[in-house]
């Protein structure tokens, strides 16, 4: 399955999507491959400003917790209640249904600088 052409990636394994000033952000199909059955997520509530590489909240599995960061520095705009309510989401649908907050960002150029699908894919296959 290759990730989608248009996100962004981080070493961290989270995702990026740019639409004019907001930023969708999720973690990629092989993060939540490799945490197994997402139990619990939790993310900053609207309204939250963040830094660049600072924390969006945690996904917990049977495995572990992980936070989730941010490459760019923003204020959460949406959070997606979807996900709250039914975790699994990230496991089933991680680059569509199961995306995790929207941030407003002044700068989205940091975004630019991360891998693209193929890098990531490259670095990361998903079976």
């Amino acid at each position: 399955m290759a990730s989608p052409a248009d996100y962004r990636f981080s070493d961290s394994h989270e995702w990026f999507k740019v639409d004019g000033d907001v930023v969708t952000v999720g973690i990629s199909k092989y993060a939540a491959d490799e945490l197994t059955d997402i139990t619990y997520v939790e993310m900053k509530p609207v309204g939250t400003r963040v830094q660049p590489g600072g924390s969006l909240g945690e996904v917990e599995s049977v495995k572990t917790t992980s936070d989730v960061y941010s490459a760019v520095g923003g204020e959460v705009v949406e959070v997606n209640g979807a996900v709250a309510q039914d975790p699994s989401l990230v496991n089933s649908d991680s680059f569509g249904a199961g995306w995790l907050v929207k941030l407003r960002c002044a700068d989205t150029a940091p975004i630019a600088t991360l891998m693209d699908a193929a890098s990531y894919d490259q670095r990361h296959p998903v079976a």
